[in-house]
């Protein structure tokens, strides 16, 4: 009985004192290019879950119409493609990044499903992640950068990548200039 105590004690004296040399020593893969440390995508995916199922919004306070989609369209191309790409150029930098940003105008398979970007989310889910952002994942908040009408925007053009958009919206996210606009004549002094 006497070593199984001892056993249990030096165990539980160990396993700190490991822990704390392994971080000591630097070696913890914390860098981008190291592998993720075992079942850490679940933990964190699973807490991720956890948290937006809680917080989730059922439905936008708003129209899936010409004028929103242009605008998320315009919030997107300002905010979001660096990261995510625009439509037919992915991101220069998305996939080196730990996760890698999701190019959320490619499409790609999720089980058997091809599917466009995170269309295959719920709404309220995709609103949580443009509002809150995911830690430690580089994606940041923006509900403090952004009014409710343009968070909400932005989630409806992604949530309807997969649909046909308007051409504006479309000329938009492929990144093409915008048409000049009518010159104004200079003042006269």
């Amino acid at each position: 009985m006497g070593r199984l105590l001892a056993g249990v004690f030096l165990g539980i004296l160990l396993v700190p004192i490991a822990l704390a040399l392994w971080v000591w020593r630097g070696t913890v893969p914390v860098a981008v290019a190291d592998p993720p440390l075992p079942a850490e995508r679940q933990i964190t995916g699973m807490l991720l879950d956890a948290r937006i199922n809680r917080e989730i919004v059922k439905s936008p306070p708003i129209a899936v119409d010409e004028g929103n989609l242009v605008a998320g369209a315009h919030i997107y191309s300002e905010k979001c493609a660096v990261c995510h790409g625009l439509h037919g150029k992915p991101s220069v930098f998305g996939a080196h990044m730990y996760p890698d940003a999701p190019a959320l105008w490619e499409q790609h398979q999720h089980g058997t499903e091809t599917i466009m970007g995170v269309t295959d989310d719920p709404l309220g889910e995709t609103y949580w992640k443009v509002a809150n952002g995911i830690r430690l994942t580089g994606m940041p908040s923006y509900k403090d950068l952004l009014t409710e009408t343009e968070l909400w925007q932005v989630t409806l053009l992604l949530g309807n990548a997969d649909k046909p958009l308007p051409p504006v919206a479309v000329e938009i996210l492929r990144g093409e200039p915008a048409p000049p606009e009518a010159k104004i004549p200079a003042k006269k002094k």
